[in-house]
Parts: C-alpha cells; structure tokens; sequence
C-alpha cells in the first residue's frame, strides 16, 4: 500500500509534507507509512478518504482497479483491438488462440478486450 500511496502523491503533485497538513496528521506519521515502517490507521484512512473523496480506496488497500473512482479508461475503439491488434498477435503465436487482451495504461487504468465472438 505504501508504494500506491506514493503514486496517489505524485499523481496529485503533492509533496509529503502538504499531504500530511492537509489530513491533519503528523509529517512523521506519513514518512512512516510510506517507507513501510507503520500501516496506516482507520483516523489516517478517513482523514485520507474525507479530503480526497475521487481516491479509490480499493485501489489504495489492494492494488485493484483503478486510482481514481471517476477515472475513465482512455478510449479505444472496440474495432481496432480486434482487427488490428488481435490478428498481428495471433501470428505470433499461430499454435493458440489469444482469449482476451488486457492493456495497462501509464494512470493506472486499463481496458480489456474479449477477442471471441
């Protein structure tokens, strides 16, 4: 959690130190959890959670989904996955056949594809 921590701290251009005064919390407190020493309190997760509402919580606990609650994937179209992208990686693997395709994008996001009919 300490590291998802620090992308939501990047991601909001947000030092340490302004993350900490603006939940009201130790500056200590914060460097704790970041570095892994401490885990965060439930006061710490309702402060967090009260002051930026759009953070997914289930992102921040496990890694799951996305980082904002309101964040859209970037859209593709449904068409260019599968008549452009599907078909250049099923030649590189001619003996299977590819089921659904996942794509990672750089804010934490994704979209995934189903490539059957």
């Amino acid at each position: 959690m300490n590291r998802r921590l620090l992308q939501f701290l990047q991601a909001e251009n947000i030092t340490q130190s302004q993350f900490a005064d603006t939940l009201s919390v130790a500056r200590g407190s914060v460097s704790h959890i970041l570095a892994g020493r401490n885990k965060p309190g439930y006061d710490f997760l309702e402060s967090l959670l009260l002051h930026y509402p759009r953070l997914n919580l289930d992102w921040l606990m496990t890694g799951k989904g996305r980082m904002y609650r309101d964040a859209e994937s970037p859209d593709l179209p449904e068409n260019a996955v599968k008549e452009d992208i599907i078909p250049v990686l099923q030649a590189s693997v001619p003996s299977r056949e590819i089921d659904h395709i996942t794509i990672f994008f750089s804010d934490n996001t994704f979209k995934e594809f189903v490539a059957k009919e």
